[in-house]
């Protein structure tokens, strides 16, 4: 594949999925600040360091994700990180016409019939998928964008259990970061994931000592998506 120069500043730099990205990266001119370099709360951070480094595209990494019930615990730092934040980046991005594409979660879908696709109805049933639902709302109101709804872990699979009684479309970092130079130029909205199969069977894969655990009280049973979009890209 030829190399993208134009440059991209990826937010979470200092994040789990980011340390992969920087690791697996072949093509892409990708700058990673950590937190006191890029302050997703500050839009006076956002705007000193985009002048700075002039990016083409930026990708929306940074958020509170686990664990989960830090979503009910603490609403505020929630709302801060995945709404306010995600607000901030838009703002800013808009201001200097930056690509950006933001990372949200399959767990926005109902999550009862699964095989969802972009356009079916979002509805969250936990704190978390509505923090980021929240997100994308922000996101939507800027055109030059692309929202990613994705389900993605660490490889190997990193937790001592694994929901058996959930279907998702798990994929590994590492496979997302080959699929990242294909949809740069993309927008609107991509379901971004695997194979349809549960949490567990997905995890025993990698880690062969995972156990098996319910989660039918934290997430919906099936919000697997419809990957067919991703397909005809890549």
């Amino acid at each position: 594949m030829k190399s993208i120069k134009k440059k991209i500043v990826i937010t979470g730099g200092q994040g789990r999925f980011a340390k992969t990205l920087k690791k697996n990266n072949k093509s892409l001119n990708i700058y990673y600040p950590d937190k006191k370099m890029l302050n997703i709360l500050s839009i006076k951070s956002i705007e000193n360091y985009f002048k700075k480094t002039r990016p083409k595209y930026v990708l929306h990494a940074a958020a509170l994700s686990r664990p989960m019930d830090i979503h009910d615990k603490k609403i505020s730092k929630s709302i801060d990180l995945n709404i306010i934040g995600t607000a901030n980046i838009v703002k800013v991005c808009e201001k200097y016409k930056i690509k950006l594409i933001y990372f949200s979660t399959n767990y926005v879908y109902p999550g009862t019939k699964g095989n969802y696709r972009e356009q079916d109805p979002v509805l969250p049933i936990n704190s978390y998928a509505w923090s980021k639902l929240g997100g994308e709302c922000a996101v939507k109101l800027y055109r030059n964008s692309l929202i990613i709804r994705l389900s993605m872990c660490e490889k190997p699979f990193i937790h001592k259990y694994a929901f058996s009684d959930i279907k998702s479309n798990f994929m590994f970092h590492d496979d997302f970061v080959k699929i990242i130079p294909k949809i740069l130029n993309k927008k609107g909205t991509i379901n971004v994931g695997g194979k349809i199969q549960s949490i567990y069977k997905f995890a025993k894969k990698s880690n062969p000592f995972v156990k098996k655990k319910s989660g039918k009280k934290i997430f919906p049973p099936n919000p697997s998506m419809n990957i067919s979009k991703l397909k005809k890209i890549i």
